[in-house]
């Protein structure tokens, strides 16, 4: 079992203060902005704002609007309660109810292992970060764009690659790898647990450490150009700059393998941070990739101030899970060809 961190298992007993300001903009449904002055933000010694710190990004605000809410981009109070009630039961993985996602009446002979873990171990997180029905605020509908054609070719490919049975651990995901976590990034987007990432600052770097798989990007604020175009990482080729109290990170240089939405290794991806108080950051990230979709998108995600700490997340590559994985692949193909030969 992979090791939780205390941020995840003290969770649901976190209490967040969030100023005025911060709160007021969470009921209008729309994301917290910096107040006209600053004067609560705290400052490093050289005047920037301070972001350093454990940041908690968890919320049942899906990436995409649902079908179901097309048009509505904010929620009313009563339609946000009901949708986190409707998010809550659709996550519930102790929920063995037939109309439950991976119900045991008719579903795959899966469905207990996928769901092997109870309810308690998931932090999907309880509440919708703000009342928006979608952490996409760009496209209005709230959608990721079409693809393009080469992006629906690349996409028909590693579906017909993961239907397969792996080759090798090149085969598998960059997650199940332990390569880098679901929701680390970059960019950050809140997945099924471990939505923590802590900050560390001074006016040369910032570095991103995410509990998840444990990743740290840093990131340099010296105006140094990118790394040539050769050259390809997980996180790709970060740089910062401060732009008034925002810092925006752009990052290139990406594997093609890291794939995010499909993505290709010519992503282009900016981050902003502001922190709009002292408790609350607002992450909010561009995604630009035009051989892959056919116009840049946009999504917010409100990040909160947690007291507590990190701990080590216990995944990296080569562990025995994978050892199982290819083992069990080999014994599906010998399986097949004990059957073919018949």
């Amino acid at each position: 079992m992979r090791r939780r961190s205390p941020v995840f298992m003290g969770a649901l007993t976190i209490t967040i203060a969030v100023l005025t300001l911060a709160s007021a903009a969470y009921l209008a449904g729309q994301a917290p902005k910096p107040s006209a002055t600053s004067k609560a933000i705290p400052r490093t010694s050289d005047g920037k704002p301070d972001l350093q710190g454990i940041w908690d990004f968890r919320t049942l605000t899906p990436l995409e609007r649902p079908s179901e809410l097309a048009g509505k981009q904010v929620l009313s109070d009563e339609e946000a309660a009901e949708f986190e009630q409707k998010r809550q039961r659709e996550q519930d993985k102790d929920n063995r109810d037939a109309t439950a996602r991976g119900n045991i009446n008719g579903a795959p002979t899966t469905a207990d292992v996928e769901r092997a873990y109870n309810d308690f171990w998931w932090d999907y997180g309880k509440k919708l970060g703000t009342k928006r029905s979608s952490l996409i605020v760009d496209p209005p509908d709230g959608r990721i764009p079409p693809l393009t054609k080469e992006g629906e070719a690349r996409a028909a490919a590693r579906r017909a690659a993961r239907e397969r049975p792996a080759y090798g651990p090149e085969d598998r995901g960059v997650g199940e790898r332990c390569i880098l976590g679901f929701n680390s990034g970059p960019p950050m987007l809140p997945s099924a647990y471990n939505n923590n990432v802590q900050i560390f600052q001074t006016s040369q770097n910032v570095v991103l450490l995410n509990e998840m798989v444990h990743n740290a990007r840093l990131v340099p604020l010296d105006g140094r150009p990118h790394v040539s175009r050769n050259v390809r990482q997980w996180v790709g080729d970060s740089r910062g700059r401060w732009d008034s109290d925002t810092l925006v990170i752009e990052t290139t240089n990406f594997l093609g393998e890291t794939a995010f939405q499909n993505s290709s290794s010519n992503l282009r991806l900016t981050e902003r941070f502001t922190r709009v108080s002292p408790d609350v950051l607002l992450y909010e990230f561009t995604v630009n990739d035009p051989t892959t979709w056919t116009r840049p998108w946009t999504a917010q995600v409100t990040m909160t101030r947690s007291a507590e700490r990190l701990f080590e997340y216990a995944c990296h590559e080569g562990n025995y899970g994978m050892t199982n994985l290819l083992s069990a692949a080999r014994s599906v193909e010998a399986k097949a060809a004990r059957k073919g030969s018949r």
